[in-house]
């Protein structure tokens, strides 16, 4: 076993493989950018290099800095995680000739698996179906449009490298494809640093499941069973659970061989997943999609039933040592549910979100796990993933898993950033996800009656409570009836005080039950009915949701917002980079056309002109770093024209 491990990584899953270390008694080097010098990795690990400035081209995919990282601290092996240089076959192959062991497949295996094309004719021909598409790379725009009007809409356009859902495009109208081919490759681009793209058939109301595979040096490959990825959004996995519900054992055997001979057939070695698109009406018609060459977000949930650390697995394996159990002793007990606790709002349609963690709360213990990369002023910006932690449970049973999951997402309590665990909590109380009647496309049909449409009344009541309480004088002495906020007024009726708040819209809101402020705690009664919260600063939270409310001042609002009010200006929807302009002032523009690219989180958001005209104001150039709700161009309507 190693010595020393430098984990290439940041976040959740970098403390999950510090934990790892540790239990091994292997020394942990972190690695951190300038926004992360205080980050929970940096601390937990037992040394930390710091590799570079915020962006992510100049720290965590920076090759030479990671390797000088390694070299400095005394590192034998790199950990790579997910994500960043996790599937990239350079770095891979960078560390095997610095003398360092990359714990993870060979960089051939990496190349040929991560080049999504060639890995589907290389698992085809070992007798694995895969899903009918385009062939051969390198095509070009109208090569690929072509493909698909061939294959006939709806299809998928896909990143050859890459994963995780990045870039990809769903297409059902054959006039959207110029555009959707040239928004894929930019994703693509600024995801994987390639834009090479393919196109595959869409397969309507499908499954996504995938297979784990462990393989040693020594030609032993197993399969650790499946694992249910079919509640996403937008080609995102959001919910994962093991082992699905719609397999049976011979099934389920059939997919796991499939996934070993996918596995022996690029020689791999390591953790590793081979991804399954299965129609959910007949789940023996099952086709490969592609291969992760890398551990995955979702492994815990294997972990839990089959009781294996892959993590350990992977540094074992990577040290030399054979697998120490064959398919036979390979058992899946009981059922585990993951949850992605992700930096999102659902009720501004799940745009990025960013800031200070104020007050964390992360359940762990009877049945339940935490894998988190938060600590409580941690902050969160625009520049990485939005992944910031995992939320898991196990039980003996589904039902209990799922109990369970929902129990521990009410009691997450992330303040100071949006996220999106009151979503989740009631995603998995959805009686189709209880039936376990999945697919892909669900989550984004019942999206609206998961997220509330209006702020609950409770929430106004629970911030005019703390306002409230600040008011009342403190100390001994005289006090100025003036300042109690009791309503009383000389020689008038006593009036409840009112406060100007917003969440969202402003509302003037007086008090009308009991309530209780202490510490970050707030219980209000509203119609005999008791509302707990938790608090800080202006955030409130309760059952995974949170709530910033501000206080509101209708006469500064009115001066400072006539500048750019009404529909005429364009604001950021979230904080994040202007990646794209695609008008100057004076342009004519029309209702609905593309204007702008917001990206943040590695997520892409078009910004479009409101009505037909001329665009007065233009705020922003590429590269703008910008402000939620910052104004980026006014469009002056024709009809003021």
């Amino acid at each position: 076993m190693f010595d020393t491990v430098l984990v290439a990584n940041r976040g959740e899953i970098a403390v999950r493989v510090i934990r790892t270390l540790r239990s091994l008694g292997v020394r942990s080097v972190a690695v951190f950018s300038d926004a992360d010098a205080d980050a929970r990795h940096v601390r937990e690990a037992d040394t930390a290099v710091r590799i570079g400035p915020a962006p992510a081209s100049e720290s965590y995919l920076s090759v030479e800095r990671l390797l000088e990282a390694a070299a400095r601290s005394g590192a034998q092996a790199v950990h790579p995680g997910y994500g960043f240089l996790a599937e990239n076959t350079g770095f891979a192959r960078a560390c095997e000739e610095a003398g360092l062991v990359f714990i993870g497949p060979s960089a051939d295996a990496i190349a040929l698996m991560g080049d999504k094309i060639r890995a589907k004719e290389t698992v085809k021909a070992a007798g694995v179906p895969v899903v009918p598409g385009s062939s051969g790379s390198g095509l070009t725009d109208a090569e690929l449009a072509s493909a698909a009007r061939e294959i006939g809409v709806p299809v998928l356009l896909k990143p050859s490298a890459g994963g995780g859902g990045k870039g990809m495009r769903l297409v059902r109208d054959v006039t959207a494809l110029e555009e959707e081919i040239a928004a894929a490759r930019r994703e693509a681009r600024a995801s994987f640093g390639d834009d090479t793209l393919l196109v595959e058939r869409w397969v309507d109301r499908p499954r996504h499941i995938e297979i784990q595979v462990l393989a040693d040096g020594h030609g032993n490959v197993v399969h650790l069973g499946e694992r249910e990825c079919s509640l996403q959004r937008r080609h995102q996995k959001i919910i994962e659970e093991a082992p699905s519900v719609l397999l049976d054992e011979a099934t389920r055997a059939a997919m796991g061989e499939a996934a070993v001979q996918a596995a022996r057939s690029c020689g791999y070695r390591g953790a590793g997943t081979v991804e399954f698109i299965v129609p959910g009406g007949d789940p023996s018609s099952y086709y490969f999609m592609e291969m992760n060459t890398r551990l995955q977000v979702e492994h815990p949930v294997t972990e839990l039933i089959t009781g294996l650390d892959l993590v350990e697995w992977q540094l074992r394996v990577a040290a030399g040592e054979p697998l120490g159990f064959g398919q036979q002793d390979v058992t899946l007990t009981g059922h585990a549910v993951e949850a992605r606790i992700c930096a999102e709002d659902p009720a501004r349609g799940f745009l990025p979100s960013g800031g200070t963690v104020l007050l964390l709360d992360e359940p762990q213990g009877d049945g339940v796990r935490t894998d988190s990369g938060l600590s409580e002023g941690t902050e969160v910006g625009s520049l990485y993933d939005p992944m910031l932690s995992k939320v898991i449970a196990y039980g003996p049973d589904r039902a209990t898993a799922l109990r369970r999951l929902r129990s521990a997402l009410a009691g997450t309590v992330t303040l100071g950033v949006q996220t999106n665990a009151g979503f989740l909590r009631r995603l998995l109380a959805h009686p189709a996800v209880v039936a376990g009647e999945l697919d892909t496309g669900l989550v984004e049909r019942v999206v609206d009656e998961l997220v509330p449409a209006e702020v609950p009344e409770e929430v106004y009541e629970a911030a005019a409570a703390v306002r409230q309480e600040a008011l009342k004088p403190r100390g001994e002495g005289w006090t100025d009836p003036f300042s109690v906020p009791s309503g009383w007024r000389l020689g008038g009726t006593p009036k409840a005080a009112a406060f100007d708040l917003r969440v969202t819209e402003p509302v003037r809101y007086t008090p009308r039950g009991a309530y209780s402020v202490a510490g970050d705690r707030v219980s209000v009664t509203l119609d005999g009915v008791r509302h707990s919260f938790r608090r800080a600063s202006d955030w409130l939270g309760r059952d995974g949701d949170s709530w910033q409310v501000r206080d509101h001042d209708p006469v500064a609002a009115s001066l400072t917002g006539a500048a750019h009010a009404g529909a005429d200006s364009l604001t950021a929807p979230m904080p994040g980079t202007v990646t794209v302009v695609k008008v100057a002032v004076g342009d004519e523009v029309t209702a609905g056309q593309s204007l702008l690219v917001v990206e943040a989180m590695k997520m892409e958001h078009v910004i479009s002109a409101p009505h037909a005209g001329t665009v007065a104001e233009l705020d922003v150039t590429p590269g703008s770093t910008v402000a939620m709700d910052q104004v980026l161009a006014v469009i002056a309507p024709r009809e003021a024209e």
